[in-house]
Order: C-alpha cells, then sequence, then structure tokens
C-alpha cells in the first residue's frame, strides 16, 4: 500500500517516484520490499532481516535510517511480540488526520500508536497491585506470590521495550542524516518524554510489585512467629505436668504418696494450679 503525505494520507496505486509528488508512506510485505526495494534508493547499506527482529532500534545509513520495531502484545505481554521493519530518508518512510502534514508529524502519529493505550495497562496493574496488598493486610490466604512475580515479568520485559523507544526517538531527534525539518524534530522529542514518562511508571510499579512480595513474606513471619509463640507457651505450662506424671510414674515401693487417700486429688488440684498460674503469668507478660 502506498500514500502521499498531504492533509491526509492520499492513497495511491504506485509512487512516482521521478515527478517528485512529496513525501509518502508505503507499507510493504517482506516480499513487496525485496521485489521493489531497488526503485526507493535509500542507500540502505545492510538490508534487515526481518527473520531476526529481538528490538526495536534506529541505524544511521550512509543515506537513509532503517530500524526495526519488536512490539510486545499489551493483552498477554509474555505472548510473542509483533515484528517489522522500517526505512526512510528525507523522501519518505517504507513500512488521522493531522493539522500540520509531514514525514515528522506521520512518524510521531505512528509511533504514538505504539504507547496510545499503555498509560490505561499500566493503570491497571497499579490497581490489581493495590488489591492483593489490602488483600494480605486482610490476611487472606490465599498466595499471590505467582500472579505477583508474573506482573514484575511482564513489568521489566515492557520497561526493555519502553529504553528501546527511547533510543528510536532520540536517534530519529538526532537528525544525523538533515532527513527532517529542524522545527518539526520536536515531534521526537515530545514522544521520547512521554515513554520516559511510561517507563518511569513501569519502574515504580516493579518496585511496588517487590514491595508486596515482601509484605506477604513479612505477614507470614509474623504468623509462623505467632504459631511458634503458642506452642512455646503450650510447652511450658505442660513442661511441670510431665515432671509430676514422671516423677510419680517411676512407681517405687516406698512411695508415700501412693498409699495417700488424697494423694490423686492432690495432684489434679496441684496440675490446675499450676495451669492458671502459668496462663495468668503469660497473660500478664503479654505473650497471649
Amino acid at each position: 500500500m502506498y500514500y502521499y503525505i498531504k492533509n491526509t494520507l492520499e492513497k495511491t496505486k504506485k509512487l512516482d517516484f521521478k515527478d517528485g509528488s512529496g513525501q509518502f508512506v508505503a507499507v510493504l510485505t517482506s516480499a513487496e520490499w525485496l521485489e521493489n526495494r531497488d526503485k526507493f534508493d535509500m542507500g540502505i547499506e545492510m538490508d534487515i532481516d526481518l527473520s531476526a527482529i529481538h528490538s526495536t532500534k534506529a541505524e544511521v545509513n550512509y543515506d537513509s535510517l532503517t530500524g526495526t520495531f519488536s512490539i510486545p502484545d499489551r493483552d498477554n505481554i509474555s505472548l510473542p511480540n509483533t515484528n517489522f521493519a522500517f526505512a526512510l530518508d528525507e523522501k519518505g518512510i517504507v513500512f488521522k488526520r493531522w493539522t500540520m502534514p509531514s514525514l515528522e508529524r506521520f512518524i510521531y502519529d505512528f509511533l504514538e500508536q505504539i504507547v496510545a493505550h499503555d498509560r490505561i495497562i499500566l493503570e491497571r496493574v497499579d490497581k490489581e497491585l493495590d488489591n492483593v496488598e489490602s488483600s494480605i493486610l486482610d490476611g487472606e490466604g490465599k498466595d499471590p506470590s505467582q500472579r505477583v512475580s508474573r506482573i514484575r515479568s511482564d513489568l521489566r520485559d515492557l520497561r526493555t521495550h519502553y529504553e528501546q523507544l527511547i533510543d528510536l526517538g532520540e536517534e530519529l531527534e538526532e537528525n544525523e542524516n538533515d532527513f527532517f525539518n529542524e522545527d518539526n524534530t520536536r515531534y521526537f522529542r515530545l514522544f521520547t518524554q512521554r515513554v520516559s514518562r511510561l517507563r518511569d511508571m513501569t519502574a515504580s510499579l516493579r518496585d511496588f510489585s517487590i514491595q508486596i512480595r515482601d509484605l506477604y513474606q513479612s505477614q507470614l513471619d509474623v504468623k509462623q512467629n505467632r504459631t511458634m509463640a503458642l506452642l512455646t507457651v503450650i510447652t511450658t505450662i505442660f513442661m511441670p505436668l510431665t515432671l509430676i506424671a514422671g516423677w510419680y510414674g517411676m512407681n517405687f515401693k516406698y512411695m508415700p504418696e501412693l498409699e495417700y487417700k488424697w494423694a490423686y486429688p492432690a495432684v489434679i488440684a496441684v496440675s490446675i494450679i499450676i495451669v492458671i498460674v502459668s496462663l495468668l503469668f503469660f497473660k500478664k507478660k503479654k505473650w497471649l
């Protein structure tokens, strides 16, 4: 598909490179590019291998600018990225309506579409992490570690993607080959600033996810400490009773208590008194 950059993108069946009809946009398949690349005469030093795209970047050639996009699926970041390449010079770019039609504005609008809904996605992640934090503080038993770990991994991938977009925007803003109108390179600066804010937001959310992991671990530690404290109290209370049971379980022949009529009720009373005194002591010390 071919377009000329006018007040809108005007679709055309083919491009006329001789009459200088204006700047253009070409959207081609790999086969179409291989068939027609010589017509564009962009001075590309090294062709792009579409099967080996792994990142978003831009490279300066002798008389052109080439690069690739590797864009995560915002609905499921763990899925394979959408990959494509581009090549541009002062005549146009190969790969809405705006107030000032220009090649720079087209590239800006195109780049904006890549991150158009990212703030909404990050706000949704922020809200989900808030809910996870609230559930941890409320003492709900469900373990959020796996989900938080997945969110942290997705945020790491997004941060890498944003850093690549920032590098791309800065490369376009440098305008090393003077393809762009200097007054319009501000579009690339605006894009870079927007992506920088998204990157900072992503980094903040990733730190938040780490804090949630630490919060969940601390809550587990508190529960374990309470359990250990309860077991310690129970063990301490029954230690004197165990001693009494062991002492009178020896069954020596000359143990006078074995012959007393009130020996058994006395041992029961002593055991109850020991339990009550122990409970009052632990209560006073606020160990219960």
